[in-house]
């Protein structure tokens, strides 16, 4: 996946340990945020008000240095910024605005708008505050533990949850967000809480078909990797992994092959329309 070829989203930001509280192109963080890496374009901008002859302070070499030193937070940058450019044009079809979402990376547990995360916690979207929150550690671990490597695989991870925030702004899944509301039952093989996420591994489909017809970015082998991430974090796939009785009453993610299949169908027509998971007969 050439991923270098997007734009780096400046809605980032990094509060893993050992970060120095930055400000980010065209925004500044307030108190109490910690940091996120300045994107490129904010660095050579500084650079390029210098006088050519002036020669690099100890302070502009040292960003220099942080902007090369983190390609996985480059790499999450890219994606991101590539869902926004994605997402936008496709609201403005519908009359509508994209309000890009903001992506925390943390270590070690974080405090989101929807509670405490725990260090173990896996990606996940809180609507509360319309953020994502990724542990880039969770990379690491699934390739580990379940053998889910590539970079497509990982840019699968951010797109769905992205898919989430996609979803309430259009309101897709208003059927799903309203059985929430009244407490009643979500989860289980076709409810609503599996049909919300087989929505949101649809519309990253819907991204991947646009990102590739704008950057022609995929290499050999990236769908795959896309449909094998997809096809291990399916519930049945989870509970025989841990050698459980695999239970339909308790799915909330649904199957692999379903996980997969919604994948492909918004990867293939692009539409978002091929995604309606909670009008459709068979799952």
């Amino acid at each position: 996946m050439l991923w270098n070829k997007a734009r780096r989203s400046d809605n980032v930001n990094d509060t893993r340990e050992g970060k120095d509280a930055r400000t980010l192109t065209g925004k500044t963080l307030g108190a109490g945020l910690a940091a996120a890496a300045l994107t490129g374009a904010a660095l050579y901008s500084t650079l390029d008000t210098a006088p050519p002859e002036r020669p690099a302070t100890e302070h502009q070499i040292s960003e220099q240095l942080v902007q090369t030193s983190d390609p996985q937070l480059h790499f999450i940058e890219s994606i991101l910024g590539d869902t926004e450019d994605t997402w936008q044009p496709l609201f403005a079809q519908t009359g509508q605005q994209y309000s890009a979402p903001t992506l925390t990376l943390f270590n070690d547990g974080v405090v989101s708008g929807c509670g405490y995360a725990g260090a173990s916690a896996g990606p996940f979207y809180c609507p509360e505050n319309k953020q994502i929150y990724l542990d880039p550690n969770f990379f690491q671990q699934m390739a580990e533990r379940f053998s889910v490597v590539g970079d497509f695989a990982q840019a699968f991870i951010i797109a769905h949850e992205v898919g989430h925030h996609v979803q309430l702004e259009l309101g897709l899944s208003a059927p799903f967000e309203a059985a929430l509301s009244a407490r009643e039952p979500v989860i289980g093989d076709g409810g609503l809480e599996v049909r919300a996420e087989l929505q949101a591994d649809c519309l990253a489909g819907v991204w991947a078909h646009h990102a590739q017809k704008r950057l022609a970015w995929l290499e050999p082998g990236d769908i795959d990797e896309a449909l094998n991430a997809a096809s291990v974090f399916g519930d049945d796939f989870l509970q025989s992994a841990k050698n459980r009785t695999v239970r339909p009453d308790t799915f909330s993610h649904g199957t692999s092959q379903q996980r997969s299949a919604w994948f492909s169908a918004g990867f293939e027509r692009g539409v978002i329309d091929a995604c309606d998971t909670f009008n459709a007969d068979r799952l």
